[in-house]
């Protein structure tokens, strides 16, 4: 589970942004920060993971802040979202190391894709102790094929995990891991654990689907 704090001085904004943050069951709401000192407080009091900050809040800047954030709490994931579309904002966002920058209006769908890379990208690296060229390739570009057989993690064999890519990437409409192991022969388990793989360093997708009987499954589409 990863704490995220709304830094937003839009009620109506911040409002838009929580429910699209409920969409993500790993995602946790601490609290929601008006301006700059609520913020701080936040991150005085709460263990936060992940900001989603608002350049223009009506005591400081935003990117003024990232300063005074990375001094009290280095640590701290930033994404940062804005109406601005200064070219000096983006570039101190990326000097105090944001995760993402959204220009508003921010749409479900860029929220999500947001989201879900900030996810990715840590699932992959605490996956590994250590990071080699292609997990760094995988944290900065877009993979398009499966990994070199000397990059794969214990427990990931390359033949079926190249089966398992193959099968997803023909099914356009997206499937479930007891599919896919229906499909080559294998348990759901085992279905399921490369699909995670995949999903782990941006191969694929997954979204909750509820089946006929209502029960919700993970289905997973190739990207």
């Amino acid at each position: 589970m990863y704490n995220v704090l709304i830094a937003e001085d839009d009620f109506h904004v911040a409002e838009i942004h929580e429910q699209y943050l409920s969409k993500f069951p790993e995602m946790t709401l601490v609290g929601k920060a008006m301006n700059a000192k609520e913020t701080m407080g936040y991150l005085d009091k709460e263990n936060i993971d992940l900001i989603l900050l608002d350049v223009y809040m009506p005591d400081m800047l935003g990117t003024e802040l990232l300063e005074q954030i990375r001094k009290q709490s280095p640590q701290v994931d930033i994404i940062m979202i804005t109406a601005a579309t200064d070219k000096a904002f983006l570039e101190k966002a990326l000097h105090y190391g944001v995760q993402h920058y959204m220009i508003k209006p921010v749409t479900l769908e860029q929220f999500s894709s947001a989201l879900k890379q900030y996810l990715r990208n840590k699932k992959v690296l605490q996956s590994m102790e250590e990071v080699d060229q292609e997990t760094v390739n995988h944290l900065f570009g877009s993979p398009s094929k499966v990994p070199e057989k000397s990059v794969l993690p214990s427990g990931i064999d390359y033949l079926t995990l190249k089966k398992v890519s193959e099968i997803l990437t023909a099914e356009s409409q997206g499937i479930t891991s007891e599919e896919v192991g229906a499909k080559m022969g294998a348990s759901r388990t085992t279905a399921r654990r490369y699909l995670e793989y995949l999903v782990g360093i941006g191969q694929a997708d997954v979204e909750h689907a509820y089946g006929i009987v209502g029960r919700p499954e993970r289905r997973y589409h190739a990207r």
